[in-house]
């Protein structure tokens, strides 16, 4: 069968991207991801044993991790810029310079302007696919040139826009809004949502929640046990200034919100979530007190897989799932 227009653009096999996870998607999750056929990326901090502020060190980090990901598979694959605002750009553009410098095939870029670095990157060479959250912003990157979409659902773990358009109601309004390859993530935890994706107009799927707990992913192992563990409505967001993040319901959500809810003020909330932070629960276990981005998608996870045998499965799966949904679509034909 002929690659979909987002399988020809990024030379995979699988339209299956594995979302950038800050401290969770290191090399050996891109390399198992991008070697089974899909679009592994690479996560601001994972691989990290600590928080550095050093820019300089930032960028060799990547540059290390980026090495050894071409070590480990020839396979395309992704880099995750984190645009940032004000202060916070220093470190995305020391990350686009080793970016352009290293030859990376893909980067896939967010929370930002997508008129910041696309031009740098694609005259680099570099495909760029930009994460949006409406289709306004999906039209506005297309117009700054980026080669696809990506647009998350409010069931999506991690940070997102203030907006609560959910995955069955935002995918297709991108779709209409633009004529580039359009990504959708958020809730996508199986073949099922593959499919609902594909059939709401994505050309591909932005998973990250799934593929947190698979054996490759930099997750403490206490944190895959809760994502596992997780079940129904195990996740609830959370208002942090200008971006909202969904998060496994502990401990740390409900003081946060308690926090919130009692007017603290904002250098009291900034330092509770730098003490209570992701690198405090993926790097150091502490799962119950402390920040796990995590999608609706927890729900459905029952395991933890090998990360290249879940791309295959996927695969495999979506094509049992189908012939089973033609079967329920019996009579529209």
């Amino acid at each position: 069968m002929e690659k979909n227009r987002l399988c020809k653009l990024l030379n995979i096999r699988y339209p299956v991207i594995q979302a950038p996870m800050n401290w969770v998607s290191g090399p050996a999750l891109v390399a198992a991801v991008s070697g089974a056929g899909g679009l592994g990326t690479l996560g601001p901090n994972a691989g990290s044993d600590d928080i550095t502020h050093d820019v300089e060190l930032t960028g060799e980090r990547i540059r290390e991790r980026i090495r050894t990901i071409r070590r480990l598979t020839d396979a395309p694959f992704a880099v995750n810029i984190v645009v940032g605002f004000g202060e916070d750009t220093k470190y995305s553009k020391k990350i686009v310079d080793v970016v352009v410098e290293e030859h990376v095939p893909v980067a896939v870029v967010s929370v930002g302007s997508p008129r910041v670095y696309t031009g740098v990157l694609k005259n680099a060479g570099t495909i760029v696919l930009h994460a949006v959250s409406t289709a306004e912003h999906a039209v506005k990157a297309k117009d700054a040139g980026v080669d696809a979409v990506i647009c998350e659902g409010f069931e999506a773990g991690g940070h997102k826009g203030l907006t609560e358009l959910t995955t069955f109601s935002l995918t297709p309004m991108v779709a209409d809004a633009v004529d580039i390859p359009v990504v959708t993530g958020g809730g996508i935890a199986d073949a099922r949502g593959v499919i609902a994706a594909l059939a709401l107009g994505a050309d591909g799927v932005y998973m990250g929640t799934r593929f947190m707990a698979t054996r490759q992913a930099e997750s403490h192992e206490s944190v895959k046990a809760a994502v596992v563990a997780g079940k129904d409505a195990c996740t609830v967001s959370i208002p942090k200034g200008k971006m909202i993040a969904r998060d496994i319901r502990n401990r740390f959500t409900d003081d946060y919100m308690k926090l919130h809810q009692s007017g603290a003020s904002p250098e009291t909330m900034a330092d509770y979530l730098a003490n209570h932070s992701q690198y405090h629960s993926q790097l150091l276990g502490r799962s119950d007190d402390s920040e796990i981005c995590c999608g609706q998608g927890a729900g459905l996870i029952e395991d933890i897989p090998d990360a290249a045998g879940l791309v295959s499965d996927l695969a495999s799966d979506v094509e049992r799932r189908f012939e089973a949904l033609r079967l329920r679509l019996g009579s529209f034909f």
